[in-house]
């Protein structure tokens, strides 16, 4: 596992030991990152289920101007700090053990808001598509951010979740990455009721 592009290119990054943990394979991050071209650049992250943080640093490296990084193991947070340090990228980051729900929920209430938003929970509980309700419920997701899904290419995922509707889907094998962006019409319609 390695950082592919940016000012950290080349780096090797450690994986989380033992195998509770399932990095994202670089050809699946290339193509992830190849989709989202420039919009990273300056861009707030937030790395969900992070792992060794592989996401997130890719996006640093490529010039996100903050990743923040959720995981409820203790050996991961350990791994992404080493990684993240590194790759000289620390200073850039938030790490936060805990349970992903409880920290969006936290972020939430902060008023946090993100331009990526990156998904990659464990295959075949359906966590994604409660992540993403989650996401959108909380409003961490800016009006023209990504929020990322990445999933079992047999799970079926919902179209829409609240205010997010998917816009795209790709499939690398055993693994499927969808796309979310905030709808238009239910962002204004959420704008109302907060006002009335």
């Amino acid at each position: 596992m390695r950082i592919i592009a940016g000012n950290a290119r080349g780096r090797r990054l450690q994986s989380v030991p033992g195998r509770h943990t399932r990095p994202t394979t670089d050809r699946v991050k290339e193509n992830l990152f190849n989709i989202m071209g420039n919009t990273v650049v300056g861009a707030q992250v937030l790395d969900l289920f992070a792992g060794s943080g592989g996401i997130g640093i890719e996006a640093l490296s490529r010039g996100a101007s903050k990743a923040v990084f959720v995981d409820n193991e203790r050996q991961c947070t350990a791994v992404i700090r080493t990684n993240l340090t590194a790759a000289s990228l620390l200073p850039q980051a938030e790490i936060y053990t805990a349970d992903v729900f409880r920290a969006v929920r936290i972020l939430g209430q902060n008023q946090r808001k993100f331009d990526f938003i990156y998904l990659d929970p464990p295959y075949g509980r359906s966590l994604a598509a409660k992540t993403l309700k989650e996401i959108a419920a909380n409003g961490l997701l800016t009006a023209n951010g990504v929020a990322v899904a990445e999933h079992s290419s047999k799970e079926e995922i919902a179209q829409a979740s609240l205010n997010l509707i998917r816009v795209r889907q790709v499939c690398y094998g055993d693994t499927a990455l969808s796309f979310y962006r905030i709808e238009e019409d239910k962002l204004e319609d959420m704008r109302m009721s907060r006002e009335l």
